[in-house]
């Protein structure tokens, strides 16, 4: 589908509602899901869009296809009755999480990979998702598997289940559905549904007793960083998706459009009361009321680190799509004047909130997420941080797993590719 035939489809679609109640409000007129575009990052800077698509090409055949011992995270693993089975690997820690599965479908649909995104999607449904009605992670999936698709632990990280919904979206609007559990958009709303109306759950799991509740809080409207009742009045800023939250709030189910509304609304207001006033850092995890989370078995997880990265691709993405808080220029302004200021060609990857340097290497994964901040940023310093992107290799060895999905995932963002397929 050419750009403009994909416009509009996305104000045919908008305008009627389909999927969704009518009322559904219209995005901005002048952000990317009403235009139809997405800006080009990559191109401001003075690449062609011919070098823009090698790029992505190259990353992905070498993240996906190359050298399975050096280079790729993905992996095929076999054939089942629904077809060729494949999972991501997180390289380091020797698992598969729902985390790299639903972003591996995520850069797949983005990147017109049906095959690799129906063996992903098979693998976690195999694996992964949980059929059973009395087991508390029902309607979920375990974040934590050995290769081998043994569970390490049956709980979800809720991120990997907005992921997944999204991508599933996206692959109705751009290959339609097919039949079981290739029936994308009935997969999706499933997901959707749980997510906010799965009732309380008592059983039994490899890790003994647990209680989980739905996803997202009724009263506070965010994602919960566990539906794990001992950790559940909590959350993680990096997993706050408004961006799709507006998606789901279109084209899930009806009855729900309303919460998913006001859901990106708060994820909006709690991204600018969870940064820093002076660096624009967020936290690893967070309560409820924006301030910092220090949980019993993570020290630093009140700090800048891994997890935190990706908050500003969130609010970033958020306003190149819908472009409704004016509040996401300046947290990204805020943040990339902080990593100006510590070097941008050196900066470390763990940070106290207000700024003091905790270690860390010159992590690819934060180059790739500070990058994509530039969607939101509206300063001339931005586009150093895109170049800076642009001149960093694919990761490999060790740690390319988080590494690459991340870099996966700003090169699809900063060179325009990361869109809204409405579901057909």
């Amino acid at each position: 589908m050419n750009r403009l035939a994909f416009t509009a489809v996305v104000g045919a679609l908008m305008a009627a509602g389909t999927g969704c109640a009518s009322n559904s409000p219209p995005p901005s007129p002048v952000g990317a899901v009403a235009t139809g575009k997405y800006r080009n990052l990559f191109a401001e800077t003075g690449q062609s869009q011919a070098e823009v698509t090698r790029k992505l090409s190259s990353a992905f055949q070498q993240l996906f296809h190359g050298n399975p011992k050096t280079e790729a995270v993905y992996f095929p693993f076999g054939t089942n009755a629904n077809g060729p089975l494949a999972y991501v690997s997180d390289i380091n820690s020797r698992d598969v999480r729902s985390e790299g599965m639903s972003y591996g479908m995520m850069i797949a649909v983005q990147l017109d990979k049906r095959a690799e995104f129906d063996a992903l999607w098979n693998w976690s449904r195999t694996f992964m998702y949980h059929t059973a009605s009395n087991h508390p992670s029902f309607g979920y999936f375990s974040w934590s598997l050995k290769t081998n698709g043994v569970p390490n632990d049956e709980m979800p990280a809720p991120d990997g289940e907005a992921y997944y919904a999204t991508a599933l979206l996206f692959a109705a609007g751009r290959w339609g559905n097919g039949e079981g559990i290739y029936d994308y958009r009935a997969e999706a709303n499933r997901i959707l549904t749980d997510l906010r109306h799965r009732p309380s759950i008592t059983g039994k799991t490899i890790k003994g007793t647990q209680t989980a509740v739905a996803i997202f809080h009724p009263e506070h409207k965010m994602i919960r960083f566990t539906p794990d009742v001992d950790n559940s009045e909590h959350t993680d800023p990096s997993y706050h998706l408004p961006a799709f939250y507006e998606v789901w709030a279109r084209f899930g189910p009806a009855r729900d459009q309303e919460f998913w509304k006001a859901a990106a609304s708060v994820s909006r207001d709690f991204f600018y009361r969870a940064a820093h006033p002076a660096t624009g850092l967020t936290p690893e995890y967070g309560n409820f009321d924006a301030t910092p989370w220090i949980a019993p078995w993570h020290p630093r997880s009140g700090d800048f680190v891994a997890d935190a990265w990706r908050t500003a691709m969130n609010w970033s993405a958020d306003w190149a799509w819908w472009q409704a808080d004016p509040r996401q220029k300046e947290l990204s302004n805020r943040l990339q004047a902080f990593f100006e200021s510590k070097d941008i060609a050196t900066y470390a990857s763990r940070f106290t909130l207000d700024g003091k340097t905790l270690g860390g290497d010159h992590s690819t994964g934060l180059i790739a997420m500070n990058a994509t901040a530039s969607l939101a940023a509206d300063h001339p310093r931005a586009k150093q941080f895109v170049t800076a992107l642009w001149n960093t290799p694919v990761p490999t060895g060790q740690y390319r797993y988080y590494d690459g999905m991340l870099y996966l995932l700003a090169l699809l963002h900063c060179g325009g590719e990361f869109r809204v397929w409405p579901p057909k």
